[in-house]
């Protein structure tokens, strides 16, 4: 089939509606108004039980470990239930998990509440996916998730900030307003939201599309091209889970004694750098492909975190830290949503949940082991190691990006 044909036939087709602005794009910024409150809060919290780094480090690998636990059978929730029960029920859990943290006793409650508040992202995570890749046109979905992304980034503006000001008062406050925003964040949803997955509300469906088993989708899976796929995500997580975690936070609390105030300042100022690049970053990847920003993204983040390596390895001062925080995040925008963009674009439409399901295992495993890992090379070799390491995940994630990923959209597109 010609693929001009193709993709003019993708680009005609009908953006998300007001009902999707409202179940998708407005709970992305208030989920992530709450989640960037507590953010600040976090390593504070996890420092003031007389931790060391390694051990404060769990707070952030509990946090990947529920998100791992949960991944596959989300997948499986989402194609059996639908996506709009396992979306609604997320946000829930999360805000279960918050006021619980902040009722958090011990360090042993802290690392379990953080596990349940893992599990629960991952719920929202992928089920907003889900119907991302149900309703969205291959060429839309760039900007539709980058768009989601820039929203998240958003609600991010000021939340570090008061959070950190709420943390003054209280260090356990921001858990309890994280909670209320999570909930406000789904109102619209449970009167608004409609079932998106394929079969569940039209008998027609199932006549005309009959659902991939699970066995056909592991050896689909296999394939060579999903290979590269699988790959590159879970280097990618292993990356970006010094970022996603708040493990460059937690090393600011260690290295400069930074305060949550300090924190919130610096989580703020990294999304007002990065929203502008995601968003224009989605427009290419829909207009040029998606490796276009992808590949260079990950090169890019790659020397940050070589300078971090330095600016640890010499001492160098805090000035120098924001500029390679900064540098990091800049680059963390340039690829924000870009896997996600790209785990629509490869998901069978009969099996999109357990397809996410499986993939997202792969990503939390990345996002887990990347905390813990950075944790331990660093009380045993030094942050420099560590930050060098992490680099190196980088250009191993653009690599396998370059040479073991088919471009899905774009001028590389073959038929």
């Amino acid at each position: 089939m010609d693929n001009r044909k193709i993709s003019d036939q993708e680009d005609s087709g009908v953006r998300f509606s007001r009902d999707h602005f409202l179940t998708l794009y407005f709970p992305a910024f208030v989920f992530a108004l709450g989640a960037s409150i507590a953010t600040p809060a976090i390593p504070v919290f996890a420092k003031s039980f007389d931790t060391g780094f390694a051990v404060a480090s769990l707070v952030i690998v509990m946090h990947a470990f529920g998100g791992l636990v949960a991944a596959l059978p989300c997948g499986f929730l989402i194609d059996h239930f639908g996506r709009r029960a396992v979306l609604i029920a997320g946000p829930l859990l999360m805000a279960l998990s918050s006021v619980l943290t902040g009722l958090a006793g011990s360090f042993a409650q802290l690392l379990a509440y953080r596990f349940i508040g893992g599990a629960a992202m991952e719920m929202w995570r992928q089920a907003r996916l889900a119907m991302v890749a149900d309703v969205g046109k291959q060429r839309q979905r760039g900007r539709q998730i980058t768009g989601m992304v820039g929203t998240e980034s958003s609600g991010r503006l000021i939340g570090p900030a008061l959070g950190g000001i709420l943390a003054t008062s209280s260090i356990r406050v921001p858990f309890f307003v994280h909670a209320v925003l999570s909930v406000l964040a789904i109102v619209p949803s449970v009167f608004l939201l409609r079932e998106s997955a394929p079969g569940l509300n039209r008998q027609a469906d199932k006549k005309s599309e009959q659902e991939l088993s699970t066995r056909d989708l592991l050896t689909l899976m296999v394939d060579a091209r999903y290979r590269g796929f699988f790959g590159a995500q879970l280097f990618a997580s292993m990356t970006r889970g010094v970022l996603w975690g708040g493990t460059l936070l937690l090393y600011a609390t260690f290295a400069y004694d930074l305060g949550a105030k300090g924190l919130g300042g610096l989580a703020t100022t990294s999304s007002v750098v990065g929203i502008p690049i995601t968003l224009y970053c989605g427009y290419l990847m829909d207009r040029y492909g998606r490796k276009t920003t992808m590949v260079p993204g990950f090169i890019f983040m790659a020397l940050g975190l070589f300078f971090l390596a330095a600016s640890a390895q010499w001492g160098w001062s805090l000035p120098l830290f924001i500029a390679g925080f900064l540098w990091i995040h800049s680059g963390h925008a340039v690829t924000s949503g870009s896997m996600q963009v790209l785990g629509t674009d490869m998901a069978p439409a009969n099996a999109r949940g357990r397809f996410f399901g499986f993939w997202r295992m792969v990503g939390e495993v990345g996002s887990l082991i990347s905390p813990a890992l950075f944790g331990f090379v660093a009380e045993q070799a030094g942050y420099g190691l560590a930050f060098t390491m992490t680099g190196l995940f980088a250009l191993v994630t653009a690599s396998l990006l370059c040479f073991g990923v088919r471009e899905t959209v774009g001028r590389d597109t073959h038929s």
